[in-house]
């Protein structure tokens, strides 16, 4: 990444990265806080609608969003006509979801998801009257406005329901702090956005985007069902706590990688779009976007496993210590998912959608194995089956893209190795905090805490890490500016 762009990006990452730190913080406040109130019995029923809704969300988009984004000069035709398909197809799916919503509870034994169920789908409608102001910020890189609004109204939700839990209203502060969040979130797009419905619409227009759209349709939804087959089968089978736990674990663990990836993510893909027909430039841009995000992911993950003892029994309290083995193996899937992103990231911009398609069957056959051998034997069996199924997905995108990306193999593993070896050497450092004090606390979370991020950091200067440099040298540049 090169000049103004590599300049842009970098503004537009740097934004985004800070809300999501922020926003993290304040989910990781306020889950504690919330979790502190509540059971693991109580988390089964969010974690069901929250599976089934993810991949409602999927098909109200259908991947026309996407393509708005890639489309070089998208007409106010093509917005105006995918506004109003998100909004048609997100109450269509919302009235079929509160109508199977008895259906639903009768399943799982649960009868307060007849009242739930209603309440926590108006996410969906919500959801569909932001995507395009959506869209459009982020095909002008206008991440700080896109920042600031995620952040309030992550902050606004997050205050509701810890207050709703404060005074007692038990799993109904996690319903509507879905169905807040997505209120608030599109109440300022909408305000924010720059965007309002102008001129017709047409099926023409969605017509010409649907060959396209639709192979990311059916990539993403086969991608979210194999994401939340675990929370649906386990809610079904094992005790309502077991869900709570796993439940938890992966929620947990997603903080710090969805934080980042969805900050990298949606900066890049327009980027390398702008980029795609400029091999050289491209190939170097995702080599240094899968570097940066080694970087930072991978020091995370393995820190997180590392203190994960302390930092369940210091701020969560016993009733969670069993999530600890589960948390502890599943960041070892977050190692993996970030590059497979950055991958699929090049094939959304290079490859065509039937590739895409056979890519996802081949990852998605094998996953279905892995957890056909997994669930009906234990919930540790099915996050170690996560760690395989997220390796494998890794190796399989990076496989499709590297060629398409002009990369090679050699050049890829000498890029990520040494980061590698520099982050498994700091969780040896931080682990052995743990010999020499030997009672679980605060102080011992934050000694483990500032033992690894020093090791990580010395090692890093000592070695010269390509990637600190890099990070030095464009915090310089925004600096100067």
């Amino acid at each position: 990444m090169k000049g103004q762009l590599k300049q842009q990006v970098a503004t537009s990452t740097g934004w985004t990265l800070g809300e999501k730190i922020l926003t993290a913080l304040v989910q990781f406040v306020v889950r504690v806080l919330i979790l502190r109130m509540l059971f693991p019995d109580d988390l089964k029923v969010v974690a069901i609608l929250l599976a089934i809704s993810s991949f409602a969300l999927v098909i109200v988009d259908s991947g026309f969003s996407q393509m708005l984004v890639r489309k070089q000069q998208p007409s106010s035709r093509d917005f105006k006509s995918v506004f109003l398909f998100n909004l048609v197809t997100a109450c269509v799916v919302y009235g079929l979801l509160v109508l199977l919503s008895p259906t639903l509870a009768s399943y799982y034994a649960m009868p307060i998801l007849r009242e739930t169920a209603p309440v926590f789908f108006l996410m969906i409608p919500f959801n569909a009257l932001g995507v395009i102001q959506w869209t459009v910020l982020t095909r002008n890189f206008a991440f700080a406005r896109l920042s600031k609004i995620v952040f309030t109204a992550q902050l606004v939700s997050g205050l509701a329901a810890v207050m709703m839990a404060y005074v007692g209203m038990g799993v109904w502060a996690l319903v509507w702090q879905q169905v807040l969040l997505m209120a608030v979130r599109s109440a300022l797009l909408w305000w924010r956005g720059g965007w309002k419905p102008q001129g017709e619409a047409s099926m023409r227009s969605l017509g010409e985007m649907a060959p396209y759209s639709m192979s990311l349709l059916a990539s993403d939804l086969v991608t979210a069902v194999y994401n939340k087959v675990p929370q649906l089968i386990i809610g079904k089978v094992y005790a309502d706590a077991t869900l709570g736990y796993y439940d938890q674990a992966i929620k947990l663990k997603d903080l710090p990688v969805q934080s980042a990836m969805q900050s990298v993510q949606q900066v890049t893909f327009p980027a390398l779009s702008k980029i795609a027909h400029e091999q050289p430039r491209f190939a170097e841009s995702f080599r240094q976007v899968l570097m940066v995000v080694a970087y930072a992911i991978f020091p995370v993950m393995l820190g997180m496993a590392a203190v994960a003892h302390d930092l369940f029994a210091v701020l969560l309290g016993e009733q969670w210590m069993p999530t600890v083995p589960l948390f502890e193996v599943v960041c070892l899937a977050g190692l993996f998912t970030p590059l497979a992103m950055m991958a699929y990231n090049v094939l959304k911009v290079k490859a065509d959608g039937r590739q895409i398609i056979r890519l996802e069957v081949v990852k998605k056959a094998f996953m279905t194995l892995a957890f056909a051998l997994s669930i009906p034997h234990s919930v540790e069996a099915v996050v170690w089956a996560l760690v395989v199924s997220a390796a494998f997905d890794c190796v399989v995108n990076l496989w499709a893209a590297l060629p398409l990306a002009q990369l090679s193999w050699l050049k890829t593993l000498r890029t990520l190795i040494p980061i590698a070896l520099v982050s498994i050497v700091m969780y040896a450092a931080t682990c052995s905090v743990r010999w020499w004090l030997d009672d679980p606390s605060l102080g011992r979370l934050i000694a483990q805490i500032a033992v690894g991020v020093g090791v990580y950091g010395l090692l890093s200067w000592l070695f010269r890490l390509e990637a600190l440099q890099e990070l030095v040298g464009l915090a310089k540049n925004q600096f100067k500016k």
